[in-house]
């Protein structure tokens, strides 16, 4: 994370009623330059979040009382801070839901201490990027493809009338895809553009964030009107009448 506007220390907070779990975690991240704290239970981490200063959090979704889901509910109402999601292993449901809700990126039960910093260091890396200095007024980059407009300076999309709850992975997806308008792009491809060398080794995650795009652009894989899955390729945006950019 070179990026000026990134804290030398990333300070980060794990909502887990596991307590060896957070131990563990925390033995590891410390040594790589992370600041890590650990609340129990969703009340207690929810308060903590919005009080504190940390930089990212890595939220269970299964605690007993007030879950995962509905800390993240509560937070988002208030907070756009970097959310790292813990879902059980091979759950996609809770996955899908949790990047709707507006988490960052998901991390299955049980994981590798390895993939967990690669994944924190790119949702932290994403944070940042958007999280720039002002620079003069510049005239705005806008990619229209019959109703749904992406503006590139301010990183919003909208379908419509409608506003697009986009997380920042999500957004550069869409731009990668839709700059690329009628070719098929690989998942390598796809995550090269948008998260770097830090996802290399978990190809398959891209499925999950598409999955999550094409709802909220209001697509289904059988019948989709911009994002279509080519077997054994990738995927290809495709453009209302072949339109290209």
């Amino acid at each position: 994370m070179n990026n000026e506007n990134t804290p030398s220390r990333i300070r980060v907070l794990i909502v887990d009623d596991d307590r060896k779990l957070c131990r563990l975690v925390g033995d590891y991240l410390g040594p790589m330059g992370y600041e890590v704290e650990a609340a129990h239970s969703g009340p207690d981490g929810l308060e903590r979040i919005l009080a504190g200063d940390f930089h990212v959090v890595i939220l269970d979704v299964m605690m007993p009382g007030m879950d995962g889901f509905e800390v993240l509910k509560r937070l988002r109402k208030e907070s756009d801070i970097p959310v790292l999601m813990l879902t059980a292993l091979g759950d996609e449901t809770d996955r899908v839901v949790g990047l709707e809700m507006g988490a960052d990126d998901y991390l299955p039960k049980t994981f590798s201490t390895r993939e967990l910093l690669a994944r924190l260091r790119a949702v932290t890396r994403r944070y940042f990027k958007t999280e720039q200095p002002e620079k003069p007024p510049q005239s705005d980059v806008t990619l229209t493809i019959g109703d749904l407009q992406i503006s590139q300076t301010s990183r919003t999309a909208r379908l419509g009338v409608k506003s697009l709850p986009l997380t920042p992975l999500e957004f550069d997806l869409l731009v990668c895809l839709a700059k690329a308008a009628g070719r098929v792009l690989s998942r390598d491809q796809l995550l090269d553009a948008v998260a770097g060398r830090s996802y290399e080794i978990f190809d398959r995650s891209i499925d999950v964030h598409i999955s999550s795009l094409r709802r909220k652009l209001g697509d289904t894989p059988k019948s989709p009107r911009f994002i279509r899955t080519v077997r054994s390729a990738g995927y290809m945006f495709q453009a209302p009448g072949g339109q290209t950019l």
